[in-house]
């Protein structure tokens, strides 16, 4: 695994909780949900001990999405398990499974649980790995993955380090999601509102009836309303 060099192997609890509430401020002080996964995904590789790699990982149905990677070998990893429909991560991405939290110590030992995996895993010079389920009281977000070169490389001290990275990265997470979300609606209104009028002073429409228009037009040519209405805002009229 080039450029990945050594780690820390041991954990400084009192400097850890420092660095847990600087990085709870950080983490929502982010601009985007991207730039937040980025500074969980970094925080693991610096701060636990043993990770090399860290990414996480979206469950949609048996296809699997990946999300702020620190290594080629996080993607290749997740690529591997959807292709085969199997592995830790996989599993942790899954709330149905029961565990939040997977611990590989030694992939060159056999793994009867993910055998099609592991086989394949230890070829991409996977050595050991964490996986935690993110998750909030009202929802599931997927799993936070640590990976690691070398066998053994994650203690009982990196596993809960990572388990408290995990619950801080999860609630930031929701929090980020929750304002794109939120930023995405006001824009969607918007720019409904603006086609809404266009419509309305071009065709002597009331404000029922333009929406009207808006929402048959994007039924019959199954477009978002969304788009409807930025075409609309663009172009002055329905094409």
């Amino acid at each position: 695994m080039p450029g990945l060099g050594p780690r820390r192997t041991t954990v400084d609890w009192r400097a850890f909780a420092r660095e847990m509430a600087s990085m709870a401020r950080d983490l929502l002080a982010q601009d985007s949900v991207g730039a937040t996964l980025e500074h969980i995904t970094r925080a693991a590789t610096e701060r636990v001990p043993g990770c090399d790699a860290a990414g996480i990982l979206l469950l949609h149905g048996k296809s699997v999405e990946t999300l702020a990677p620190t290594h080629d070998l996080v993607v290749e990893s997740d690529r591997l398990q959807e292709r085969l429909a199997e592995g830790p991560c996989f599993d942790a991405a899954r709330p149905s499974t029961g565990q939040r939290v997977f611990r590989i110590a030694d992939f060159t030992a056999e793994q009867p649980r993910w055998p099609a995996y592991a086989e394949q895993a230890r070829g991409l010079g996977v050595g050991s790995m964490m996986g935690f389920l993110l998750y909030t009281e009202d929802e599931d977000l997927g799993a936070l993955d640590l990976y690691s070169h070398r066998p053994g490389a994650f203690t009982d001290d990196g596993e809960t380090a990572g388990w408290l990275l995990a619950s801080h990265a999860a609630i930031a997470f929701s929090s980020a999601r929750s304002h794109a979300q939120m930023e995405q609606a006001v824009a969607t209104r918007h720019v409904i509102g603006e086609a809404m009028g266009i419509l309305m002073g071009s065709h002597r429409l009331t404000e029922e009836q333009a929406f009207e228009v808006l929402r048959r037009y994007s039924q019959e040519k199954n477009i978002k309303l969304r788009e409807v209405a930025r075409r609309v805002c663009e172009e002055g009229r329905l094409t």
